[in-house]
C-alpha cells in the first residue's frame, strides 16, 4: 500500500483495526495507550508522536517499511529476496 500523507495513513490503519475487529479500547489497551489517544490519531494523525505511531502498528502486529520515492514496489520486493 503506498501512503503518502498521515491522513492516508490513520484511514488505513482505521480500515485495518476494524477489519481486525478491534475496537479503539482493545487496541489501546493493547500497548498501554488510552482510547482517546487512538481517536486522536484516527481523526487527526499530522500531531501524533511517533512513539503513539508504532505503538499502535504493534498493536496492529503491523510493521512500517519505507522506500525511495519512484520505486516499484514489485522491483522492491524483487530486491528484499536477494
Amino acid at each position: 500500500m503506498k501512503i503518502t500523507s498521515p491522513e492516508h495513513l490513520a484511514i488505513y490503519l482505521k480500515d485495518v483495526r476494524k477489519g481486525q475487529e478491534q475496537s479503539q479500547t482493545a487496541l489501546a489497551q493493547r500497548v498501554g495507550l488510552r482510547q482517546d489517544t487512538v481517536s486522536k490519531f484516527e481523526n487527526s494523525p499530522a500531531k501524533t508522536q511517533i512513539e503513539t505511531l508504532f505503538r499502535i502498528l504493534s498493536a496492529m502486529d503491523l510493521e512500517l517499511h519505507v522506500q525511495p520515492k519512484g520505486t516499484d514496489e514489485q522491483a522492491a520486493k524483487w530486491g528484499e529476496e536477494w
